[in-house]
């Protein structure tokens, strides 16, 4: 069955094939055949298994090229400086990474994880006491930006000004564990809080509620490990400069 657009949860069979992905689900003696192409990448996996529907939607963007820090940074383009004791929302895009669950009998299972982006890596802080982040580089916007949602996504970051000075902003860094992505057919979406609390200081976290209505809550992937985790920060603290 051919679809039309690539997030949401499908039957099987499944052919998709746009934007750079071939994507197909076919039926086959005591499961289905999953096969993928994007970005020169080449995946096919057997299931062995029966009445499955297939989930796509976007994942945190810190899976590919292999699962290596849960902590995400984007450089701002241009600094921006807020007042003192302010409040302001401004919006920033990130890169679009999508997974592939299978929906079995009792629960959904990731299958696998896409991206039509290139994969970079920076070090947050020193050499020493740093942490290594995905990295993504974006203007700062005050409205919503135009994206296309397979490739890129929106988080709103409200900022707070806690000091009584001006201070000036060249990135932000999250975490993956506290991430909560939704999604619609033309918007892949997040919202934060950036609370400042010195200079060079500031603690990132994120808001579990859609940017836009009707959008989705996506089935992510690091929500799911906590679980298994007896204790995760889901906030960021940024005491290496903002």
């Amino acid at each position: 069955m051919e679809v039309s657009g690539v997030f949401g949860l499908h039957d099987v069979p499944l052919r998709m094939d746009q934007e750079g992905i071939s994507l197909s689900v076919k039926r086959m003696t005591g499961g289905v055949l999953y096969k993928r192409e994007c970005m020169d990448e080449e995946v096919e996996k057997s299931l062995l298994s029966s009445n499955n529907k297939i989930l796509i939607n976007p994942v945190e963007p810190v899976n590919k090229p292999k699962e290596l820090t849960p902590h995400f940074l984007i450089e701002f383009e241009r600094s921006i400086f807020i007042e003192p004791s302010a409040k302001k929302a401004v919006f920033v895009k990130f890169p679009v990474e999508i997974g592939v669950f299978v929906h079995g009998k009792k629960n959904f299972q990731i299958l696998d994880v896409l991206t039509l982006n290139k994969q970079k890596f920076t070090l947050y802080g020193s050499l020493t006491s740093g942490v290594i982040c995905k990295y993504w580089k974006s203007e700062v916007y005050s409205t919503i930006p135009d994206t296309n949602p397979v490739y890129e996504g929106v988080i709103e970051l409200n900022i707070t000004n806690t000091t009584a000075r001006w201070v000036e902003l060249t990135k932000a860094v999250f975490s993956a564990y506290g991430m909560k992505i939704y999604y619609s057919d033309d918007m892949v979406a997040m919202r934060a809080n950036m609370r400042i609390v010195s200079k060079k200081v500031a603690e990132i976290d994120f808001v579990n509620s859609p940017l836009g209505k009707g959008m989705k809550r996506s089935l992510e992937l690091y929500t799911s490990r906590l679980r298994k985790i007896p204790v995760i920060a889901t906030k960021f603290l940024m005491d290496e400069g903002i």
